[in-house]
């Protein structure tokens, strides 16, 4: 299974990310979390954030899902998946794809933005930020969008994805 948890920076990504893979792995020790700051610099160090260098990060970053999902090993993937064609290709090719957007409006993104991303960007300090110069293509058919302004925590929100995929793929957890 692949989770797929979809945002734009500082949309709480990786925490829910950390939280998910720590439940999951209760049940399922298979799980790997693959968050996108990390795994951009394992997979795609020779790319930097232009439209198309993150569209290529994107495709080896969904590849990689695939491979690990192949051998039976469950991804939690925190990434800003900005490509609908990469969405797609995922549903078309990973059995057990799961897809949850967290949604954030730009105005607490640039509250939380603790690596200052936004706030460079919109002072001319930054370019190829997606939001602010790169258009941030909001997912068509996710599985599961949560409002994540902060109004629930993140506990809350890993519970509302395990149940979603609890259902979905008559999967059971503790929680």
């Amino acid at each position: 299974m692949v989770i797929s948890l979809i945002g734009l920076s500082s949309s709480g990504k990786s925490a829910v990310g950390q939280e998910l893979v720590h439940r999951f792995k209760a049940q399922y020790p298979n799980t790997v979390l693959l968050d996108g700051d990390a795994l951009r610099a394992t997979i795609a160090p020779d790319l930097g954030h232009t439209y198309e260098d993150r569209r290529e990060s994107e495709a080896r970053r969904s590849k990689l899902c695939k491979l690990l999902a192949d051998q039976g090993i469950h991804v939690v993937l925190a990434g800003l998946s900005n490509y609908p064609e990469w969405r797609q290709w995922c549903r078309d090719h990973i059995f057990e794809y799961f897809e949850v957007y967290l949604q954030v409006p730009m105005d607490v993104l640039i509250q939380r933005d603790r690596k200052g991303i936004y706030k460079q960007a919109q002072q001319g300090n930054l370019t190829n930020v997606v939001g602010i110069d790169i258009p941030f293509e909001t997912p068509d058919h996710p599985d599961l969008i949560i409002d994540n302004t902060g109004e629930i925590s993140v506990n809350q929100v890993v519970r509302r994805i395990l149940n979603s995929i609890s259902r979905r793929f008559n999967m059971r957890f503790n929680m």
